[in-house]
């Protein structure tokens, strides 16, 4: 028995997938201590978005260690937070019509700004009901976990989990059914049983639960009802955001203005402990200290995002290479569904945040194991882990992606193939 498996708890769930010791990695690769090679079609479950140990993201970091830079302060001021609020400010929000917003540093982890933006939707709006949806995921902490669809997650509560009404998302209930009108309805009569909502928390792309996109028409109807109803509309864009879908955050094509957004995972760029929520201006009700957490600003993350977004983000060019990445990711993935399962498989998911739904778990994982065996780290999502999930570094090289598409390639051929085998 390795320390690993002495010590840790069973909780722990990537190393059983991949069951070798890691120490070195760049770009969108890992190495292991035996030498070994695998390309990275996980990127930290979507916390490295701009690869491992990005050089510019690097130095900068380095940099700040060496000259004795602030390493924690709680909420007080630093240079490298005012530097941060200044570059995100001037190259994200700004430029995107929310240069009103305030930021708000929260714990390190997504569930955190999970936690503030429900915290205060209610605050704001004095009433305690929450709107989430069908397969869902937004953290595991409580108020987060009670937004989460996921009945495994969920199941390790030990407890109720209130306040909040689950909605279909969008495709739940089949093709042609806009579930925003079934919204709309309950909402509109007082003996649905559903309490006037604070607000609704959604991922434009569900990831944990399946690569579900939700499509504009849908968002915008979605938006159009909190309107109507004056309910606060909140978009988890922890794992879509930051480059992801093709644009900084995963709505912007869309032409939604959500009250609050909770960021985290690629925030810091450099896979740094990293979460805000951010709102408009007018919802900042708190009083000093009234949400609070001794991590709530890492400023070794405010010197790696600062440097990722003067990097990445000052122009459209990295932003329209990931689009025309994903174009590549998809095409080959709509390739190895019509090689192998025109019928039973189907792509998921939008820019590089795509993969293939099986027509079971077992052959999900299947492929995803065989996968590590040719030198590929991927995972799978969904309800019953039937989705093979890509979520590539978006500076992932064009021969990186090939290699990955041809393993998958291989690997759906084999488990197919022994699919049959044992059915005969």
């Amino acid at each position: 028995m390795n320390i690993f498996e002495q010590l840790e708890s069973c909780v722990r769930t990537y190393s059983r997938s991949f069951p070798v010791v890691f120490n070195r990695a760049k770009g969108a690769s890992l190495f292991t201590e035996a030498g070994a090679e695998y390309v990275d079609f996980l990127a930290g479950a979507g916390t490295l978005n701009y690869g491992h140990n990005h050089p510019v993201l690097q130095k900068a970091l380095v940099d700040y260690i060496l000259s004795d830079g602030i390493t924690h302060g709680l909420d007080m001021y630093s240079s490298a937070k005012e530097a941060f609020l200044n570059t995100f400010h001037d190259i994200i929000l700004e430029p995107r019509g929310m240069g009103d917003f305030r930021v708000q540093f929260t714990g390190p982890t997504g569930t955190n700004s999970v936690e503030a933006a429900l915290k205060l939707a209610r605050k704001v709006t004095g009433r305690s009901e929450i709107i989430s949806f069908t397969n869902g995921f937004h953290g595991v902490s409580g108020g987060a976990l009670a937004c989460t669809g996921n009945e495994h997650h969920r199941g390790g509560m030990g407890a109720s989990l209130s306040d909040v009404t689950r909605m279909p998302f969008d495709g739940y209930l089949g093709e042609g059914v806009d579930t925003t009108e079934y919204l709309d309805k309950v909402l509109s009569d007082p003996s649905s049983g559903v309490d006037h909502p604070a607000a609704v928390i959604v991922e434009t792309i569900q990831g944990e639960g399946g690569l579900n996109a939700a499509s504009y028409d849908w968002l915008r109807n979605l938006e159009r009802v909190c309107r109507k109803h004056k309910m606060l509309l909140i978009v988890d864009d922890i794992q879509s955001g930051c480059g992801r879908s093709g644009r900084f955050f995963s709505f912007e094509d869309v032409g939604i203005k959500p009250d609050i957004v909770t960021l985290s995972k690629s925030l810091s760029g450099y896979g740094l402990p990293f979460a805000l929520t951010i709102f408009r201006s007018e919802l900042d009700q708190w009083s000093p200290g009234e949400h609070n957490g001794t991590f709530r600003g890492n400023n070794h993350a405010f010197v790696t995002a600062t440097a990722a977004f003067k990097t990445f983000w000052k122009d459209d060019v990295f932003a329209s290479e990931v689009r025309r990445k994903a174009e590549m990711l998809r095409k080959g993935l709509s390739d190895i569904i019509r090689k192998h399962g025109f019928k039973t498989m189907t792509l998921k998911g939008r820019g590089l945040m795509s993969g293939i739904e099986c027509e079971t778990g077992e052959l999900a994982d299947r492929v995803t194991s065989l996968a590590f065996e040719k030198g590929l780290v991927i995972e799978t999502s969904g309800a019953h882990g039937q989705v093979v999930k890509c979520l590539v570094p978006l500076v992932i090289t064009d021969l990186q992606i090939e290699f990955g598409l041809g393993v998958l390639n291989e690997c759906f051929a084999q488990a197919l193939s022994e699919q049959q085998r044992k059915a005969s």
